[in-house]
C-alpha cells in the first residue's frame, strides 16, 4: 500500500512541478504582471465613451487564472506534504510518528477541508442557493452539505 501512496505522491510532484513551469511560465511572458503593469493604462481607461470592455473582461480573466494557478500550487504543495506525511505513518505506524509531524497533517487536513467547504459553498451561491447534494463522508457516511 504505501508503494502505492509514493507513486501518487510522485505523480502530485510532478503535476506540480508542471503547474510551477506553467506558472513562472505566464508571470514572467510578454503578458505578465510586470509587463502588464509597465504599459501603464489605467483601469479608468476601459470605460467611459468608447468603452473597451474587452481589456476589462481580459484583464479580470488574467487576473481570475493568474490566482488560479497560485492556489492550485498551493493546494497541490499541501496534498503533497499530507501525502508524504501518511506515508511514513503507514510505514512506521502512526504512534511512531513526531508529534509535530502529526500536528502538521491535521493542521493541512483541516486547511484543505475549509477550502473544500468554502468552494462548494461559492459553487452553491453560484447555482443560486440550491442546496449541495449530500456526500460520503470517510468517518460517518453521509454528510450533509446543504
Amino acid at each position: 500500500m504505501a508503494s502505492e501512496l509514493e507513486r501518487g505522491v510522485g505523480a502530485l510532484k510532478k503535476f506540480q512541478g508542471q503547474v510551477n513551469t506553467l506558472l513562472a511560465t505566464f508571470e514572467s511572458g510578454a503578458a505578465g504582471k510586470g509587463e502588464i503593469a509597465a504599459q501603464g493604462v489605467p483601469r479608468s481607461s476601459f470605460s467611459g465613451p468608447g468603452q473597451f470592455d474587452e481589456a476589462e473582461g481580459f484583464s479580470k480573466q488574467y487576473d481570475r487564472v493568474h490566482t488560479s494557478l497560485i492556489s492550485l500550487s498551493r493546494s497541490l504543495a499541501d496534498q503533497i506534504e499530507l501525502l508524504s506525511i501518511g506515508v511514513h505513518a503507514a510505514d512506521v505506524g502512526y504512534d511512531n510518528v513526531e508529534e509535530d509531524q502529526r500536528y502538521r497533517f491535521h493542521t493541512i487536513q483541516t486547511r484543505l477541508e475549509e477550502q473544500r467547504e468554502a468552494r462548494e459553498e461559492r459553487e452553491r451561491q453560484d447555482r443560486g442557493g440550491a442546496p449541495a447534494a449530500p456526500r460520503q463522508d470517510a468517518t460517518s457516511g453521509t454528510k450533509d452539505l446543504g
